[in-house]
């Protein structure tokens, strides 16, 4: 059944990076990233009460409680990051990014979890890492006719992977214990503290009041997409193997190139398609 709340976080997944990036071209990525976190936020919240989990918040160990915490504050960091990237990146290549995260996961969940690493998952995250780097390819024009963006996304990215990598290792200890639902609330609160906070430090609180209504929309219903994909995320995650349920999750990467070509015109080059492919055929592998 987890591996069911896998694809459905890698769906939820997909969709949430095309509405996020409809919701930040003329909205700042932070202040969007924390509004993105209040409607997360309700959504986790209610799914707690539908599920009667509320009443376990006092039973969760002082252990569990330090890793969600760590987890919300990672899970936060990623976020900023890829946010900013996708608003001054192409969203083919910031999530081809995003996904490779998904090797440094591996590594860490045979390190710190002591999960297997065989043939299959090295040969995967080979072929991931591979199919990445010809994903990040340069190119001599932008879609739009511009000239191409600086090298600003490219770290924001690679900083959203790191962050991310670690969210799935923290998050897997914190809630070995924990109503999965419950977890990802408590995670939430912490990522919604911090966003504010970073809103506030940067002086942009001010923005919030001349957001255009069109894009509002769009960085809510981000909100919810992501509510929907955490939700899958975590439960997965409580019950099954950290190093299959993220390279699940990472399949999201063909959704989201399907509708960016779709709705915002990215094509994708023969060379791009190749590292697509190579993502694709990696995560599958990871899968056996």
């Amino acid at each position: 059944m987890w591996i069911l709340y896998a694809f459905g976080s890698a769906l939820f997944a997909g969709i949430t990076s095309i509405l996020a990036k409809c919701g930040i071209k003329q909205t700042d990525s932070n202040v969007a990233t924390a509004i993105r976190t209040i409607v997360v936020l309700l959504f986790a919240w209610i799914m707690v009460f539908v599920v009667g989990s509320q009443g376990t918040l006092s039973s969760i160990s002082a252990k569990s409680l330090t890793f969600l915490i760590l987890s919300g504050v990672a899970t936060g960091a990623s976020w900023l990051c890829y946010f900013r990237a996708l608003q001054i990146g192409d969203v083919n290549k910031v999530v081809s990014i995003d996904k490779s995260s998904t090797v440094l996961t591996i590594i860490l969940a045979f390190i710190i979890l002591g999960e297997k690493a065989d043939t299959m998952k090295i040969t995967g995250a080979v072929a991931i890492g591979a199919g990445t780097y010809l994903m990040i390819q340069k190119n001599t024009k932008a879609a739009n006719g511009e000239p191409p963006e600086g090298k600003a996304w490219l770290v924001y990215a690679f900083l959203s992977a790191l962050f991310a990598s670690l969210t799935a290792i923290l998050v897997k200890i914190g809630i070995e214990n924990v109503e999965s639902n419950l977890g990802t609330a408590i995670r939430t609160v912490v990522v919604l503290i911090m966003s504010w906070i970073v809103v506030f430090t940067t002086g942009k609180h001010g923005q919030v009041k001349n957001i255009p209504k069109g894009e509002l929309l769009f960085i809510c219903l981000s909100g919810l997409a992501t509510g929907a994909s955490w939700l899958c995320y975590y439960k997965a995650l409580h019950d099954g193997l950290a190093s299959v349920v993220v390279p699940i999750d990472k399949l999201s990467i063909l959704i989201t190139v399907a509708f960016s070509r779709i709705v915002f015109g990215e094509k994708l080059t023969v060379k791009s398609g190749i590292g697509l492919l190579c993502i694709t055929l990696g995560t599958l592998a990871m899968l056996f």
